[in-house]
């Protein structure tokens, strides 16, 4: 395998196993929040309780993030020292903005709201929650800029091969952006929800039925059934973007091969990059068409638009873009299923006292879909990112400069060597990260109560709150 292929498979591994926790706090330092503001308002312990044990899970998930990305920026030197060389004028700053205006924020309020919480005064407390998760916030922002401005670069010019800012606000907010910010920050939204409801359903089959693990599970599962059909809104109008600056991504995503119009949207099919054509094909006529140009007989650019006079092919492969793209869709529909059939049965009344049945109306087969479903978000993540980043293929930034130019000269078996120990190191970390969620949801599960010191309005005061 040559060192480009290795050095992309590489950056892979790591842009994959990294984007797992910050998917994970970027909203959970807000459903922290909420849980907080819930109990200074109501002083109901549950709300303390549920805050209890999630602050725990992010700052595991804090502390792997914060790890895991630390490897990122040393491959721009080792693996891809032309990205910095030729754009290093723009992602130098916006990767610098980030350190300066989220990491440092919750570096200096993280320990406030890990330990600080029978220590400081309740409003402090609270205010150390909100600035961490309005720092992950801001941490998202920067870097979906850099990303984004990656795959729609303007604000520019390019001085013998090296880019320079001439607008910066027109790098932060390129065409991008607003769509990609948008549909993350739900993306999170919802990996959250499924894995707080998934983690609330294995407490409660498991015994650990207490009320912190009831307004979690009921807040996962509502907060997942009112953001997908938010997100799939989102999905559309970045679909529509992406068209517009990258429709050759667009063309591999949907397995167009020849422009035209009356599209069809091909629900099955294998491409065959080769032949250039995909084979056993089934596919709905003309709603292609419809979903990309909201008209039925719009005209979408095919893949032989992105074919040059010498045979250089300017388009990504396309079996791994269409096929992520239908995995991320599928997830999609399966977490959209699932949580609207879960909300509908917290909701529904008992026929006797007509008082809505809550958690004790999902039956043990819906308890286990949540369980079963606690990492969709991951998988739907992933199938996003990788339709997203192979889709932009062969342009590392679009228009400007290709993914072979970027690229250092380190013989193959030395990136190889590398790449094994990586996933070595990653299968053990996910997997270790993974049990200690369950480890720690079995122990609250059977741990018992005791008295813990709850923040007031400047003395503390005693609570019972169920410990780990």
């Amino acid at each position: 395998m040559e060192t480009l292929l290795l050095s992309r498979i590489q950056f892979a591994a790591n842009i994959s196993f990294h984007i797992l926790f910050p998917t994970i706090t970027i909203a959970l330092g807000w459903l922290l929040f909420y849980f907080r503001i819930r109990y200074n308002r109501s002083g109901e312990a549950r709300w303390m309780e549920a805050y209890q044990f999630w602050v725990k899970i992010f700052a595991l998930s804090f502390a792997m993030g914060v790890v895991s990305g630390i490897t990122m920026s040393f491959q721009f030197g080792t693996n891809w020292p032309g990205f910095m060389e030729t754009v290093g004028n723009i992602a130098g700053p916006l990767l610098a903005y980030e350190i300066m205006t989220a990491f440092f924020l919750e570096a200096v309020f993280l320990g406030i709201m890990l330990f600080g919480f029978s220590k400081v005064p309740r409003w402090l407390h609270t205010g150390a929650t909100f600035l961490v998760a309005f720092g992950t916030l801001m941490s998202t922002f920067w870097i979906i800029v850099l990303n984004s401005w990656m795959h729609t670069p303007q604000g520019f010019e390019m001085i013998d091969g090296v880019a320079y800012a001439t607008n910066w606000s027109e790098i932060i907010f390129n065409p991008s952006m607003p769509y990609r910010f948008g549909h993350m920050v739900l993306a999170s939204f919802l990996t959250c929800s499924f894995l707080i409801a998934g983690v609330s359903a294995f407490r409660w089959l498991i015994g650990g039925r207490t009320e912190g693990v009831r307004v979690a599970l009921r807040t996962g599962v509502f907060a997942a059934a009112l953001l997908i059909p938010v997100q799939i809104f989102v999905g559309d109008m970045h679909g529509l973007n992406t068209k517009e600056y990258q429709p050759a991504k667009v063309a591999a995503m949907e397995g167009h091969w020849e422009t035209s119009g009356n599209v069809p949207l091909i629900l099955f099919a294998i491409p065959d990059d080769e032949a250039r054509e995909n084979r056993y094909e089934i596919g709905i006529p003309n709603l292609g068409s419809y979903i990309l140009t909201h008209t039925w007989d719009g005209e979408i650019k095919g893949l032989d638009a992105f074919v040059a006079e010498d045979g250089t092919v300017m388009h990504p492969r396309v079996a791994p873009v269409f096929w992520s793209f239908r995995v991320m869709v599928g997830t999609g529909m399966a977490m959209l299923l699932l949580s609207w059939t879960a909300s509908w049965m917290l909701l529904r009344r008992n026929k006797e006292t007509g008082e809505r049945r809550g958690v004790e109306g999902l039956p043990k087969v819906m308890l286990f879909a949540l369980v079963g479903m606690s990492f969709s978000g991951w998988l739907a993540t992933l199938a996003g990112w990788y339709t997203t980043e192979i889709g932009r293929q062969p342009w590392l930034v679009q228009g400007v400069m290709t993914t072979k130019q970027a690229v250092a000269d380190v013989p193959a078996p030395m990136v190889l060597s590398t790449l094994i120990a990586y996933l070595v190191v990653y299968a053990i970390l996910l997997g270790a990260y993974v049990g200690c969620i369950f480890y720690l949801a079995r122990r609250a599960a059977h741990g018992k109560k005791i008295e813990q010191r709850v923040p007031g309005s400047g003395a503390a005061e005693a609570r019972a709150i169920p410990a780990e």
